[in-house]
Order: structure tokens, then sequence, then C-alpha cells
């Protein structure tokens, strides 16, 4: 348990970095509050306390035994990443396939209500922080929230009709429209390296297409309206961040926050395309619905959806963004293995190269970016 010099250490340096972090007390946001002040140095390397100062010996001695503590979240939080982000599309896919449920707004609505009762739940105990909803705030985040809404639409419906291994290659055609984005909207060069590995991405995504047995048309554009929207998300979000956080009480927006504006607005929108795409008469007639088990598999991809976010941003403040980029990288490829292997999908030697192919061009572009 921490003294209070050592809270008051931890408190002070964070408070330099992120004011709203301080009311935070959940493991996971003590972690990213204590990755956040590992770069900071104490003026004289020592802490007052209120009868004498740490000698350099005893701080040695304090750092030395939270440094394996660090690691081992450090890996801990990268095993929550890459386990609950394969989970969340391999579940998805045997609802979609498996059980051959035809109302994939229903399923992206129920996943974002579920996220919305867990955030409120953290937030009204105390475990998290998050702002409240204003009108001024809700304006901001809309045009970035309806976004967000076609992103997940459209990824449901392209994996019910795409295989896991082929929706991973097409996600790269993401990269090459954020890439083009960035240097038209934000002035953003990049090196040939970058280039060459986003060149490498379109030939897989399109050798992928002409070899894969299980090629249907309606999936393919699903997916490349997908790869549209997202790209549109990330370069829209980083707009409307600036402004939001203008709005904001605080002046902040956390992570949490972010979560929180994105599911909770997302709802009455999911509402209104349920009601147009007529999936309420489906829902009705469906005996799916009254399987308590189906509604079990439903809710856990739902926690896997919150699981995303919570250990995306944990392993993000436990390594850094170079670590977090290639580590996401490489998970596709387990996930690829994973999703032909599960449902059997139908493969030939040249699909499976150009799956691996692309799956390299995705490492190629992490590494790239990094230097």
């Amino acid at each position: 348990m921490e003294s209070p010099r050592e809270e008051r250490g931890i408190a002070t340096a964070s408070h330099h970095l992120n004011g709203s972090m301080d009311q935070i007390s959940s493991p996971i946001s003590r972690a990213i509050a204590s990755r956040s002040t590992l770069g900071i140095k104490i003026i004289n390397e020592e802490i007052d306390v209120v009868n004498g100062r740490f000698d350099k010996e005893r701080e040695r001695g304090f750092q030395s035994r939270r440094r394996p503590a660090l690691h081992n979240q450090a890996l801990l939080s990268g095993l929550s990443y890459c386990l609950s982000s394969c989970g969340m599309i391999l579940v998805n896919k045997y609802v979609l396939s498996s059980y051959d449920f035809n109302a994939g707004i229903s399923l992206m609505l129920y996943q974002n209500f579920v996220a919305v009762v867990v955030v409120s739940g953290l937030s009204i105990c105390g475990i998290i922080t998050t702002e409240p909803l204003t009108w001024r705030l809700i304006k901001v985040w809309l045009p970035v929230n309806v976004i967000f809404v076609g992103m997940l639409v459209t990824s449901m419906f392209s994996l019910k009709y795409i295989n896991v291994a082929m929706v991973t290659v097409l996600k790269n055609v993401t990269n090459v429209i954020t890439a083009v984005g960035e240097m038209y909207l934000f002035n953003k060069h990049h090196d040939n390296r970058v280039w060459a590995a986003l060149f490498l991405m379109i030939i897989s995504a399109i050798s992928g297409g002409f070899t894969d047995l299980s090629f249907d048309a309606t999936g393919y554009t699903w997916q490349l309206i997908n790869c549209l929207l997202t790209a549109s998300y990330s370069l829209t979000l980083r707009r409307v961040m600036d402004t939001a956080k203008q709005v904001t009480k605080s002046g902040e927006l956390n992570e949490f926050s972010m979560v929180m504006l994105n599911n909770s607005l997302s709802v009455p929108l999911g509402v209104m395309l349920v009601c147009g795409f007529k999936e309420e008469d489906y829902l009705v007639e469906t005996p799916l619905l009254r399987s308590g088990w189906f509604w079990a598999v439903m809710t856990f991809s739902g926690l896997l959806g919150l699981a995303i976010s919570f250990s995306s941003m944990w392993f993000l403040h436990q390594t850094g963004a170079t670590t977090y980029s290639l580590v996401g990288s490489l998970n596709k490829i387990p996930l690829s293995v994973a999703g032909i292997l599960l449902f059997k999908v139908p493969t030939s030697l040249e699909n499976s190269a150009s799956i691996l192919f692309g799956l390299f061009a995705g490492v190629l572009f992490a590494r790239a970016k990094m230097r």
C-alpha cells in the first residue's frame, strides 16, 4: 500500500499530465496514471516527507521493486488487448453466420446498450470519471458519431458474408485511405517505405479477392464502405476532439468519456436504423431471441467490445504507440488462422498466400510508421 508521501508525489506528477486522472481509482485507471508519470523527473530527485527525506538508496530500492510489476502489467494488458480484439470479431462472426442471425444492426445496438450500462455503472460507483452529456457536447460530437455508427453497421454486414481472414486483409485498405487523407487534410507526408507497404496492401487485397473461393460481392461492397467510413472516422476524430474539449466542463475529454459518448449517442441512431431496415419484423419472428444461450452470447460480445476499449487504453499507456501498433498488426495473424479453422472456410493455396502476403504487408506498414 502506498504511503501518504508516495501518493502525494504521484498525484502531483499526474496533475501536470491530466487533471482528470486524479479521480480515477480502478486498477486499470491507476495503471494508466502511474504509467503517465514515469517520464516525469521529480525536482531535486527527492520528495518531501513529514519528518525527513528519502535518500537515494531507498529511492532506487523502491524503483527496482516497481519494475517487475510494470513489466507484468505490460504483458497482462497486451494479452487482454489481443484476446478481446480477436474474441470480438470471432464472436460476432459466430452470431451472424453460425446462428444465421439476420439483424446485424440490432446486434450492434444491443452491444452499445451493454457498454452504456456498464460504463454508467462504473461512473456512478466512482470507479471512473466521465464528462456529463450536455447539448453543446452532443452537437459537437454527433457528426463523428454518425460515422461511428455507420462504421459498426457496415462491419456487421460485411462480416456476415466474408470470412474473418479476408476481412483482416481488406481492412488494410483503411490504412491507404487514411494515409491519403492525412496528406491532403493535414499536409502530412509519408516516406517511401510507408507507400511501398500500402502498395503491397492493395495488391494483397486484390489478389485475395480474386482467389477467394467464398467470394461474395455484397460482402466485399460492405467491407469497402466500411474501410471508407473507418478512415473518415479516424480523420474526423482528430478535428472533433479539440473542439469537444472546449465545450466540456473540465476542459478535457478522457477515453472513458469518448466511449460513453459514442455508445450512448449510437443507441437512438441504432433504433432508427433498425426501423429503417425493418429488422423489428425479423426480431419478432426469430426463435433465437427465446434462447437464453443466444442472449448470453450477445451479452458476451457486448462486454468484449467494451473490453477492447479498456484494454487498448491500458496497453497503450503501459507500453507506447510503437509497441501498440506492432502488436495490433501481428495480432491479425492468429485471428486469421483461427477464423479459417473455427469456421471451416474453404481456401486454396493461392488465397492463403494472398492472406499471408497481406498480413506481412500490415507488419511492414507498422514498422515503417515507427521510423
